[in-house]
């Protein structure tokens, strides 16, 4: 499989050089709050009946022709929840003379474009078919539910009836996602403000399975003082991502052993010493968190389960309904 992307990003395939390597209590949180508005999943039943058979058409050939698809359009879903809730917010393209929106944000520019067409796409087919009818925020709920199923990992049914967002300010993004070196305190403390558990922090990282980071957000780790990283896959991080001056496209994939396949294998690199970012090791050198990320790096099944649940509880954050808080936009790039 191709990683083929007009973003021109540079892989290390760490995969490769670590093959040889092997994978070798309850916790206590605060219940998610119960979103205001209530989705269904046959919101569309009688207006656009076939609206997920229409998105996945897209999805699929997307899969087929940009892989990159996969963990961008993933990316592009969580990076829209946690900013403002789940109401397309990110899509929307900035105005000369405007405040810059939460595409152009530094954190949303790193995301492959890839993910913006995939939504783009969808929303065309959907709109010659039901004009006026289905969401760019649920177009784009359905995308991320059909790139974790195209990349291996479970079905679950996205429920609908999401209005589009009519305020994206870029500077509203910043401090509402995690940081690639975010102590388990300020992980813990970010997503319980959206109304999630500790189980869903330790379940949704999981789809760090596809996901793949620049240089930049793991730099400092590898030539800093914290020595939890296994010393094979350090010394396969510095050769591409050198301390100073290095090539700003280059990534690496955050599943150094099965990159491109969603799987629980995330979770027994953790336990090999072999995460990334330090946010991500930090589930399995901290106490609170160490037992669900072993649980999930011992059972798939259960993981895909978790997953699909903490994916509606994530989709429900900040959900709009009705003229007066949300818009129905033609085109996922313009305000309506």
């Amino acid at each position: 499989m191709s990683l083929s992307s007009s973003s021109s990003l540079l892989f290390i395939p760490l995969f490769y050089l670590l093959l040889p390597l092997c994978w070798g209590g309850s916790s206590t949180y605060t219940s998610p709050r119960k979103p205001r508005y209530q989705l269904t999943t046959d919101f569309y039943k009688n207006t656009c009946p076939h609206v997920d058979q229409l998105v996945a058409s897209i999805t699929s050939q997307q899969f087929q022709d940009a892989p990159v698809s996969a963990p961008a359009t993933i990316r592009l879903f969580f990076h829209d929840c946690f900013v403002q809730g789940c109401d397309a917010s990110v899509l929307i393209s900035s105005k000369p003379g405007e405040p810059a929106s939460e595409k152009d944000a530094e954190d949303n520019r790193e995301i492959p474009v890839e993910a913006y067409d995939t939504v783009s796409k969808a929303k065309q087919l959907v709109e010659s078919k039901c004009p006026g009818v289905v969401s760019c925020a649920d177009i784009l709920a359905m995308a991320a539910r059909d790139f974790v199923h195209l990349a291996g990992g479970p079905y679950y049914q996205v429920k609908k009836g999401r209005w589009d967002g009519k305020i994206s300010l870029a500077s509203k993004v910043q401090y509402n996602l995690p940081r690639a070196n975010a102590s388990m305190n300020d992980l813990l403390k970010l997503f319980n403000s959206k109304g999630l558990s500790l189980e869903d922090l330790v379940t949704l990282s999981g789809a760090h399975s596809i996901g793949f980071a620049h240089c930049k957000h793991f730099v400092k780790r590898i030539y800093g003082t914290d020595s939890s990283m296994d010393p094979r896959l350090l010394k396969s991080l510095k050769l591409s991502c050198p301390p100073y001056g290095g090539n700003i496209d280059v990534v690496a994939p955050l599943d150094v052993m099965t990159p491109f396949v969603f799987d629980n294998g995330y979770y027994l690199n953790l336990e090999a010493k072999m995460g990334v970012l330090g946010s991500d090791q930090t589930l399995f050198s901290d106490a609170r968190t160490r037992q669900l990320a072993q649980a999930h790096a011992r059972d798939r099944n259960k993981f895909f389960q978790a997953f699909s649940e903490s994916m509606e509880r994530m989709g429900s954050i900040g959900i709009k309904r009705g003229w007066k808080h949300g818009e129905k936009r033609k085109v996922c790039s313009m305000h309506a």
